[in-house]
């Protein structure tokens, strides 16, 4: 078998319509049908498309492992004179500091800028630049046409494409302003300059040729990019983005909101550094045991949440999430469910003023809830029909309904009771609604007898109700005419500081005729109303048959250790006939959970579980064969249909690249390189799927590369950037690096191959030629679109009518910014298809 220009020559036989790759065709495919065949290297295209997006993910976990290594820097306190002319001690922000201990700050060994231009670039950019690589020594080191195109292409679709989506991941005014701008410049005016000198080289230099001193100063100027970066980053040569005057911490904890003061702003953010510790957590906790409903392992989810996103992200940590999204993996981020994500946001975003009601499950915003009105009733033999209570509250802006069945006591249904199973429908804002129950009078002595009432769902109503606590009542028949003595059960109870409340049962016996209601009050003690716990006086009514009421007294969790303390309530002033019984009086004592400390350490513990749930990678190659066999790593709860569908699809390559040595390894260097060369080959096959596939639908392999691969190898950054954009507080996640990526694949995906294939044919005595015509005019499409987009984001940057932002802003704005740059990438693909097909011929 052997390659033409316009087809694949084989032995025996007529030569195969398309040119054969550096792998592909494995089978002889020339008797295929065009059709089929074509399907056939669609979905090849597709699902090798997810299966370098998974390895990229195992690539990038390697890389994040790498660069995140950090050092200790211990910083003695400084001392400041006072009026006197004496020396005070600067208080540290670093809770629990004392005044003799230096402050141990956590760095990162790699910095940020350097790291986002090369390791990191490489871990987003490998399959474009490895294309190109590949591509170039696969063909004896002769320039193709799908690496080169597949980077231009990239380029436009990242910074036109990606913005855009960016721009419609934000809802209503919401903005996002790029943080470092300056670096954002230099990077800017970096990609700007590759591009123009890739003209350059291409068209006016030497057109046709590229020599090795182009390709040479082509490769070099990626360290002079990552040099001026880090200048710029450091505040070298007046380039600097930060006021060294505004203190560190302004920058670890992010911007004031209003009035709010630093010391507010350090007490919001809880966890500095994103660095888990005892107090921070206690701070933590105490705030969050404001909300009623939650309990520990609540907390200790909402304080992974916390730590996550308290700590510094990359667009690769982003890009990371987006893979696992699109292929069901393990997440790397806490899932929250509404209760608790309503609880997050408030905590996020709001000043500490009022602590707003945060129900507990169920959702009473969204459902109706719908129980009795007692958990039990009393009612006499002889009663015949009465009514039962049946009340819904939560959302009453529909018609819901539920079902209602008897369930056999020692009652039995037609001796003692007439069954029921029937429907109840409440209607828009009704509230109430009575259930007739009917009592059999068999005219003969009988011991007090109960059956049940039930409520359930009705399985084929799609309607947004719930059931509430009390949705089984106990209906006891009784031969009794009195109203009863009220009293509670018992004289003392016990409830642990933790639990946030406490229930207190109070009975109705000899007798449940007639309405009747008791007062009660609490009444300090060693617990203080307002601070241990929240009392007062109220009013409990029992109707006619309900024999037990409870009191519910709100306990302050002030997550202080400290002694036992007690209350206790008083039930006095009975009416409707009923009077108070002997015990009219309980004592309520609130411990301090025997083990404070214990209780901290089990938060701990929990919410290192929860972190250690969603880190980026697996400690093991156990863990990681394992994680990469169950669908979301094996976080079955939060799985759903889809994600599934996602697992079954990339099942194969999950499993296949966990036998990847894991990145705790060696630093992750093993991972890293191994991965890497996987990259290679798995770029290898997608360039010659696509060439193949190109020639199959009649596509030239230019225009192949600047659609269908471009695309294909970005999406992970396109889900990548929206995360960043809606998780963030910046632009520079979502598409600040986006110019940073565009001047390193140049650099680097043009650079390293043509300096290579420029020495092999300067040993050969040869030229290295790179037709000029289809990709120089590509590039200088790309150019004028780059430059339109960054004036215009840079534009929106100052301008109120775009909110003073790069990224959303109002919706006027923020469409029309859409709309600019779609028609730009349109027009660049349609002016490049017309020129790549010769309908318009431009020479320069």
């Amino acid at each position: 078998m052997s390659n033409h220009s316009h087809g694949t020559v084989y032995a025996y036989g007529p030569p195969d319509i398309c040119r054969a790759g550096l792998i592909l065709p494995i089978l002889d495919e020339r008797s295929w049908n065009v059709t089929f065949r074509t399907i056939i290297y669609t979905f090849g295209l597709l699902y090798f498309f997810l299966g370098v997006a998974i390895l990229t993910d195992i690539f990038m976990a390697s890389i994040e492992a790498i660069t995140s290594k950090t050092r200790k820097i211990y910083v003695s306190k400084a001392k400041s004179k006072n009026l006197n002319g004496n020396y005070n001690m600067v208080t540290s922000v670093v809770a629990g500091l004392q005044e003799d201990e230096p402050e141990v700050i956590e760095v990162r060994i790699w910095n940020d800028t350097v790291a986002n231009l090369t390791l990191m670039a490489l871990g987003t950019s490998a399959p474009e630049i490895l294309l190109s690589i590949i591509e170039t020594v696969g063909h004896n080191f002769e320039a193709g046409p799908l690496g080169p195109g597949t980077i231009v292409g990239s380029a436009a679709y990242n910074l036109l494409v990606i913005t855009s989506v960016c721009m419609l991941a934000l809802s209503g005014n919401d903005t996002r302003r790029i943080h470092r701008l300056k670096v954002f410049v230099v990077t800017g005016l970096f990609s700007f300059f590759a591009y123009i000198w890739l003209f350059l080289i291409l068209q006016v230099i030497s057109v046709d040729v590229v020599e090795l001193w182009e390709s040479v100063v082509t490769f070099l100027l990626f360290p002079i990019l990552t040099i001026f970066a880090y200048a710029a980053d450091k505040g070298w040569c007046g380039l600097g983005v930060i006021s060294k005057s505004k203190s560190k911490q302004q920058l670890e904890l992010g911007p004031l909101r209003g009035d709010e003061t630093e010391k507010e702003l350090a007490e919001r953010n809880f966890f500095k550094d994103g660095k888990l510790d005892k107090d921070s957590l206690v701070k933590f906790v105490r705030e969050v045991k404001k909300y009623p409903g939650l309990t520990d392992e609540d907390a200790a989810v909402l304080a992974a949440a916390k730590l996550i996103n308290s700590q510094p992200h990359s667009a690769m940590w982003y890009r990371i999430g987006a893979v696992r999204t699109i292929s069901a993996g393990r997440r790397i981020q806490p899932v929250l469910d509404a209760r608790l994500q309503q609880v997050y946001n408030v905590i996020k975003t709001e000043k500490k003023t009022e602590v707003p009601e945060i129900r507990p499950a169920p959702d009473m915003q969204k459902n109706a809830v719908i129980e009795f009105n007692s958990a039990t009733i009393a009612v006499k033999e002889n009663i015949g029909k009465f009514a039962v209570t049946i009340w819904r509250h939560g959302n009453t802006e529909n018609q819901v309904k539920v079902r209602v069945m008897t369930i056999d006591g020692t009652a039995r249904k037609d001796e003692d009771y007439i069954a029921i199973n029937e429907i109840v429908t409440f209607e828009k804002n009704q509230r109430e609604q009575q259930l007739i129950v009917e009592i059999v009078n068999d005219n003969k002595w009988e011991p007090n007898e109960e059956f049940f009432l039930r409520l359930s769902l009705l399985r084929d109503e799609n309607q947004n109700v719930e059931l509430g606590r009390i949705s089984i009542m106990e209906v006891t028949i009784i031969d009794d005419e009195n109203p009863g003595i009220v009293l509670f059960e018992k004289r003392g109870t016990v409830v642990k500081e933790s639990a946030g409340k406490v229930s207190v049962g109070v009975t109705r016996v000899k007798g449940s005729d007639g309405d009747i209601s008791v007062k009660w009050k609490t009444i300090d003690k060693s617990a203080i109303s307002g601070k241990d716990y929240e009392g007062g006086t109220g009013e409990l009514n029992f109707k006619h048959g309900e024999t037990f009421r409870s009191i519910e007294i709100p306990i302050t969790n002030d997550l202080n250790p400290e002694k036992d303390e007690h209350f206790e309530i008083e039930l006095f002033d009975a009416t409707g006939g009923a009077r108070v019984g002997r015990i009219n009086r309980i004592a309520v004592t609130i411990t301090n959970d025997d083990d404070f400390y214990n209780m901290m350490d089990r938060l701990m513990a929990k919410t290192n579980v929860n972190i250690d749930a969603i880190r980026v990678h697996s400690e093991t190659w156990t863990m990681q064969i394992r994680e990469a066999m169950l669908v979301k790593g094996g976080d079955i709860a939060n799985a759903a249909c889809s994600d599934y569908i996602l697992h079954f699809f990339s099942f194969f390559w999950k499993v296949l690249f966990s036998f990847i040595p894991p990145p705790t390894i060696f630093g992750g260097w093993l991972c890293f390189f191994i991965s890497l060369v996987g990259i290679g080959f798995m770029t290898a096959i997608i360039a010659d799927l696509a060439t193949i596939f190109g020639c199959l639908v009649g596509l030239e392999d230019t225009m192949t590369a600047i659609t269908l691969v471009a695309m294909g190898t970005s999406l992970p950054d396109t889900l990548a950037s929206c995360t960043a954009v809606l998780g963030g507080k910046f632009a520079d996640d979502a598409i600040g690096n986006i110019n940073g990526s565009n001047a390193v694949n140049v650099f680097l995906g043009f650079g390293l191959p043509w300096t290579l294939a420029s020495l092999y044919h300067g040993w050969k005595g040869t030229s290295f030629i790179v037709p000029s015509t289809g990709l120089g005019f590509s590039v200088l499409l790309y150019s004028i679109c780059a430059i339109i987009a960054t004036i215009l984001l840079l534009a929106r940057r100052n301008l109120a009518v775009f909110g003073k932002a790069e990224i959303g802003g109002p919706p006027a704005g923020k469409y029309s910014t859409v709309a600019i740059l779609i028609v730009l990438w349109v027009l660049y693909l349609v002016f490049s298809y017309f020129q790549i097909h010769g309908i318009i011929n431009v020479n320069f």
